[in-house]
Parts: C-alpha cells; structure tokens; sequence
C-alpha cells in the first residue's frame, strides 16, 4: 500500500527547485520506479515534486552533429525514433527491450538512468547495507540474479538496460539545479559500492536530470544491444552487452563495449575492446574478448551461470555485429 504524501505538479523548472529544498521530497519523472519504491517502503517520501508538465525537458532533436534527448522522453519515443535507429542503434535496441510495451510508454529515459536497483532484500524489509545497515544478504541468501563483477560489498546489478547503451556511445548527463548546470560523463554518472554503498548516482540534493547529449556517430560506426533475460516478453537482464564499435573495412578501430545485468553500475568492458582492437572479429577473436569479459568475475553461490553466459553473450554479439 502506498503511503501518504504530498503531490506538486511543478509548472517551470525554479518552481521544481524550490520545491526540493523541503526535507524527504522525492521528484517523479515518469513515476513507474519511484511508486514501486514507496509501495515498498524503500524510502521514507514526505511529498513528490512531479515534473511531467516540462515540455522543456521533452524532445529528442539534434544537438550539433550528435543527438539530445530530454530526460522526460518516453522509452518508447526512443525506440521508435527515426535518428536513433539510424544513428545509434545501440540505443533504439536497448531501449525496446525495456520491460514492457506498457511501461515503455509510461517510463522515461531520465528515470531509467536513474532507477532504484531491484535486489530483494533492498525492496523488502531487510535493513541492508544501501539502507543503512551493516548487511549485504544477497552474500549468503538468495542471490542468483545478483552482481559477479564489482561487488565489493553490494550485490545488486544495475537495473538499466539504456545506460549501458549510452556507456557505449560515450554520452553525458545534464544536470541542473538552482546553482546552475553541470555535465557529467554517462560513466561516471552511476556511483559503485567501493565509492559510496548507500548511492546510486552522483546526483546531490536538488539537483534534476535534464538532457541526455549523445555526441555524433564516428566513421564506420556499428552498434548493437544484446540482451538476456528469463521471461522475453519483460525482465530485466540476466545479462546483455552494448557494443558501438568503430571499423575501417573489417577491422576494429575503436569503440566501447558495456555490460547490463552483472553489476552494481553499467560496466565498461576495457578488456574486450583491448581484445578486439586493430582486430577483424574472427571466431578466434571472439572467444578471446568473450573471456576477456569474465576476467576478475567472482561469482556468488547460486549466479555462476553467469560467467558462461556473460562470455557467450558477448562473443555472439560480436560475431552477429
């Protein structure tokens, strides 16, 4: 059952700022993460700042030689889009295959950044160690849809499926707030447990995601999302991996691979681009950056599954790019 709190529809930008000086105020994008949330009793909401009257934050439109993408555009409105499919297909990819049709329409692309993971022990009444507690239960519980890369202490995965995307296509995050704006590299927007156990992004207090800038695709751009999941009409990942891989001919020159599905943020796959660069994506080629993708994995009890998964996954997506 929901709780009680305050609503306010903010009407401009200043008027969300002010709004959010009050303590225990939460702000609703498209709202489908942060109703769950309350439902749960994740967090304690005294009032909620809504934001869907902003028509400023809406729009998806050229920025430069590259694309801007307000934070309240629907994830649907970005997997349909015609300039991200041609552009960046990595993106439109990923962005269809959030959840369900139903909550692609009603979900946002800020809020999908910015969503709450869905560990268990987290959403139930466990006093974990991201609420404050000495504890992470995933450790010794139930934990086979938990982290194998960059625990260190908490074992969610990072829930997003367009963040890894958007890793990959080397983005940034817009974010203002009464002080004025400030942009932040896409990968280092989501905070790890190693930095701060209780955060999930570096936003601070009043502060709002505005825009998603995603720079002009190089030369000989290909990109692709990949995604494993255990129901595929909707699920979050079990493990997926983004590729914007740059080529001349056969040959990769450049580019990013991130991981969903396998750790606490969008996980930046280095050693399988220093595998695949200056390289035609043979089978061998393959193999190698599939193991190269588990290298320092440490699977917990009931998610080793992973480790082949997450290999396979990634040496089929290069092969299929």
């Amino acid at each position: 059952m929901l709780p009680q709190f305050g609503f306010v529809r903010a009407q401009t930008l200043d008027e969300a700022f002010a709004q959010l000086d009050a303590a225990d105020t939460r702000v609703s994008a498209g709202g489908s993460d942060l109703l769950g949330c309350l439902r749960d009793g994740v967090f304690d909401c005294a009032k909620v700042v809504s934001l869907s009257r902003l028509d400023a934050l809406r729009g998806i439109a050229a920025n430069g030689g590259g694309l801007r993408i307000g934070a309240l555009a629907r994830i649907a409105e970005v997997a349909a889009n015609p300039t991200v499919n041609e552009r960046y297909a990595v993106l439109a990819q990923a962005a269809g295959a959030v959840a369900s049709p139903q909550l692609r329409n009603q979900g946002t692309i800020g809020g999908n950044l910015c969503q709450k993971p869905r560990c268990w022990y987290y959403r139930g009444e466990f006093h974990c160690k991201r609420k404050g507690g000495d504890t992470c239960y995933a450790l010794a519980g139930e934990n086979q849809f938990h982290c194998i890369l960059g625990g260190q202490g908490c074992y969610i995965v990072h829930p997003s499926d367009t963040a890894p995307a958007l890793v990959a296509l080397g983005a940034t995050v817009r974010i203002a707030s009464r002080e004025g704006t400030r942009t932040v590299p896409i990968e280092e927007f989501h905070v790890s447990p190693r930095d701060d156990v209780q955060r999930e992004t570096v936003l601070r207090a009043g502060e709002v995601v505005t825009a998603i800038d995603i720079p002009a695709p190089p030369r000989g751009l290909r990109s692709s999302y990949r995604k494993v999941r255990a129901r595929g009409s909707w699920d979050f990942a079990l493990a997926g991996v983004a590729l914007a891989l740059q080529f001349d001919g056969t040959t990769v020159t450049g580019g990013r691979v991130a991981l969903s599905g396998v750790a606490p943020v969008p996980w930046r796959a280095r050693a399988v681009e220093q595998a695949i660069m200056g390289q035609a994506l043979t089978p061998e080629v393959a193999e190698r950056a599939g193991a190269a993708a588990v290298e320092g994995a440490a699977p917990l009890k009931r998610n080793g599954y992973k480790v082949p998964l997450v290999r396979n996954v990634v040496r089929e997506a290069l092969l299929a790019i």
